[in-house]
């Protein structure tokens, strides 16, 4: 990313990185396989319809599974699933019909994978990709869900996972 007015690439990311967010594995499977990455730009758009966006790299491999499949699920991850996260971000996982042979899961009603003792599920169906700098921000309407409301989020803060910490 070029320079702003005023601030270097850098810093706009260290900036960014100062919002805690949640992290998510996104998961796709139909005619181009299966496929999951990690992300954490996943936000809520619209409770009526139920529309969900992740934001995906343009060049990202991803990107093109879930364009290809029209599904894509949104798996939550929960406060111990870290090696899960890593996992799905490294470039030397496992890819195409063999993607998830190491990882233990189910097959939500679209097709795609959900991860097993994940915080939540969002399964959904594409509705609209919207180019956006070098990123693509992908809009899902929800078509099925589940959540665990025992489980505690995995979170990513200032470039390193994060726990809630329970009240004492």
């Amino acid at each position: 990313m070029p320079d702003g007015e005023g601030f270097t690439s850098g810093e706009f990311r260290k900036a960014l990185g100062s919002f805690a967010t949640g992290v998510t594995v996104v998961t796709t499977c139909g005619e181009s396989d299966a496929y999951g990455m990690t992300a954490n730009a996943f936000s809520s758009v619209s409770l009526d319809p139920p529309l969900v966006l992740v934001c995906v790299k343009s060049s990202a491999v991803g990107r093109e599974y879930i364009t290809t499949n029209g599904v894509f699920a949104i798996n939550i991850l929960a406060s111990d699933q870290e090696a899960l996260s890593r996992y799905f971000s490294s470039k030397t996982r496992p890819r195409g019909p063999h993607a998830f042979a190491e990882v233990a899961h189910c097959n939500a009603t679209s097709g795609s994978p959900i991860l097993e003792h994940v915080a939540g599920y969002l399964d959904c169906r594409l509705r609209a990709t919207h180019h956006a700098g070098d990123h693509h921000i992908i809009i899902g309407e929800v078509i099925d869900l589940g959540f665990a409301s025992d489980l505690e989020p995995l979170l990513f803060h200032a470039g390193r996972y994060r726990y809630v910490q329970a009240d004492a």
